[in-house]
């Protein structure tokens, strides 16, 4: 894979993504990586978990490359919004448990993606937490909608959807958007601790607790098929 890499550490799964040049944003090759990983990680046999994280300390994803959707042409942009709600839908949904390690911006698309993770752990000290599609301007679909739904906060997330305000990580940890933060140098240490505990619950009753609780996005998932 060009823009991400998975590998296992302990019966971990870790997603790095590698592509900060491009702020790590998604374009319709990018997702059919993530589905691709995550194939991987569903065949797996045995308990297990899967933390997402990035290389770079500035930017943990913005989303969707937009300069590169400008230039797609209508059927081109239609297949890349399937594959965009697929990947969200089938991480919401994935077979084991899931966390975001947070250690950038997570933007847009970006923080939609880590909203549908059952954990986001962000960096204390540097990033931000933002839903900009109100000043993009660009519309939610019933897909992200429901992803960025799964967040606790109603009042944080109305703000958020509303306008477009981006949390650091204290801000976020206050309002519940993320469940921990941590200094910089023990952010993916705490995460990886976090998947090692996840990974010892049986996969198939954690999923089996977490999917009954986003019926919503299965049969959202059930119409992308």
């Amino acid at each position: 894979m060009s823009t991400m890499n998975l590998t296992i550490k302990d019966g971990v799964h870790i997603l790095t993504l590698t592509n900060a040049a491009n702020d790590n944003t998604f374009t319709t090759a990018v997702m059919n990586e993530y589905l691709a990983a995550f194939d991987t990680v569903e065949r797996y046999q045995g308990n297990s978990a899967l933390v997402i994280t990035c290389e770079d300390e500035k930017t943990f994803s913005t989303g969707i490359n937009l300069a590169w959707l400008s230039e797609q042409s209508a059927q081109e942009q239609g297949n890349f919004m399937q594959a965009f709600h697929r990947m969200l839908c089938r991480f919401a949904l994935l077979n084991i448990p899931t966390i975001a390690c947070i250690n950038g911006n997570a933007y847009a698309g970006g923080a939609i993606l880590a909203a549908a993770a059952d954990f986001r752990l962000m960096r204390e000290d540097r990033g931000r937490f933002c839903f900009p599609e109100v000043n993009i301007p660009l519309p939610f679909t019933p897909v992200t909608r429901s992803i960025v739904s799964l967040l606790p906060n109603k009042q944080a997330l109305k703000n958020m959807l509303l306008t477009g305000i981006a949390y650091t990580g204290l801000e976020a940890k206050a309002l519940d958007i993320v469940d921990s933060i941590h200094p910089a140098d023990e952010l993916q240490i705490s995460a990886f601790k976090l998947g090692k505990l996840l990974a010892t619950k049986d996969r198939a009753i954690y999923t089996s607790i977490r999917n009954d609780m986003r019926p919503q996005i299965q049969t959202l998932l059930n119409e992308l098929k």
